[in-house]
């Protein structure tokens, strides 16, 4: 008996070894028998990941330990950081007694969210193998994509088998953008009409004519461009590597698709660490298929100058992750783009890190533009958004994820005419 399960053990683990793609499959079929190997002192737990930022091995991170104490005050005192809570491991406070005293932060636990900030950094910054970053590429022809959940689209997809919450965090991170447009366009999309869904009967009008071009059939019209999507305010989402963006594209195979990144930091430069500005757009072709194309001006400014134009509802859709419409800081800084956005009569959708900062992007969109738009998408929780922690370094008690909530509009089509 212990034979045959020695024997399992080597088959099951040359399965994961030589093939990426059945490794869910493998992963399975060791849980089920039990047969799962003794697990390596390099795998990342919280025990091996957790140190003190201001004595990490990394030194990033200990940078950004100093960059908290010199920034951040103390919620208690109001004085800036000195101590370091010895549960996170992240400086919060500005001496032991404060953070004694803080009885919000020890009701409401946040040392355990800002432990998991910390040790998902350590185990970026770890050097351990990535196997979950090796992705797939063409989905087979009879395979179904499941857009239920994180899980179901990872097996699905045939990624790695994504086991633990480290795997869970690198992989969410990076593959929320592309992963949140593919789940509103996709035909399997998990977002459903009301009212068992959040999509209203215009957002259906919308979703229905991309998806006329991206599932093209013998009764379409010849279109004479790709799609575009266009990404605005791009930032981080603008710097990740290609074959990231790629899976996009790999999920609406029968149709060519250009990704517009559009903004002043859409363009970066990591060897000469800075911002890239060109008078004409910048194009990276993936493929014959797939190109992202960089424009370093404002939205408003291409807009204005008609350099996107003709819009076509069929052909263009525009996301907007974390805008911060109505953020104080923006100070009206959206108000051009979005009028721009309404004259389009394209689908807009926008991403927030939680229920407050998407409400009240929503408030300054009704408070300001109600008559000129059509809700879409009723604000709803992203099944994709990421599922690792970050930290504000000015605000270490303010912690957020990427993309968890989602909301669509669009410039109204049809004004009511009074008789």
């Amino acid at each position: 008996m212990a034979a045959c399960f020695a024997s399992a053990v080597r088959f099951a683990n040359n399965i994961v070894r030589n093939n990426p793609q059945v490794r869910n499959i493998a992963s399975f079929f060791r849980n089920a028998l039990g047969l799962d190997p003794p697990a390596s002192p390099d795998d990342p737990t919280t025990e091996n990941r957790f140190h003190p930022w201001d004595s990490s091995p990394s030194a990033e991170l200990r940078t950004r330990a100093a960059t908290i104490k010199a920034n951040a005050k103390c919620p208690v005192s109001h004085k800036d950081i000195q101590y370091t809570c010895p549960i996170s491991g992240i400086p919060t406070h500005h001496s032991k007694e404060d953070w004694e005293n803080d009885l919000e932060y020890h009701q409401s636990k946040r040392y355990e969210l800002l432990k998991k900030v910390n040790i998902y950094e350590h185990d970026l910054r770890s050097g351990r193998p990535f196997p979950e970053f090796e992705f797939p590429e063409e989905q087979e022809s009879d395979m179904l994509v499941n857009f239920l959940n994180w899980d179901t689209f990872f097996y699905t997809r045939l990624f790695y088998s994504m086991d633990t919450e480290f795997n869970l965090a690198a992989a969410t991170k990076i593959l929320s953008y592309p992963i949140t447009i593919a789940s509103v366009l996709h035909e399997y999309s998990p977002y459903f009409l009301k009212p068992k869904g959040p999509l209203t009967l215009e957002g259906l009008k919308s979703i229905a004519a991309l998806r006329y071009t991206l599932y093209p059939d013998e009764t379409s019209t010849f279109r004479d461009r790709p799609l575009r999507i266009f990404v605005l305010g791009a930032r981080a989402e603008s710097q990740l590597p290609a074959h990231i963006w790629k899976q996009l594209s790999y999920l609406f195979p029968y149709v060519p698709l250009e990704l517009h990144f559009v903004g002043p930091e859409c363009l970066f430069d990591p060897e000469k660490n800075l911002y890239i500005q060109s008078d004409t757009p910048v194009v990276k072709r993936v493929d014959e298929d797939f190109a992202l194309v960089h424009h370093t001006n404002f939205f408003h400014v291409y807009h204005k100058s008609q350099d996107f134009l003709p819009y076509d509802p069929y052909l263009d859709v525009f996301f907007l992750f974390h805008p911060g419409l109505g953020a104080p800081e923006t100070n009206g800084q959206w108000d051009e783009t979005i009028k721009g956005l309404l004259e389009s009569k394209c689908a807009i959708f926008t991403t927030g890190y939680n229920e407050f900062d998407t409400n009240r992007d929503i408030n300054w969109l009704l408070s300001n533009y109600n008559k000129d738009l059509d809700i879409l998408f009723e604000k709803t929780n992203n099944i994709f958004g990421s599922t690792k922690w970050e930290l504000n370094d000015s605000n270490p008690h303010e912690l957020y994820q990427f993309n968890q909530q989602l909301f669509g509009f669009r410039g109204k089509r049809y004004h009511a005419i009074k008789k």
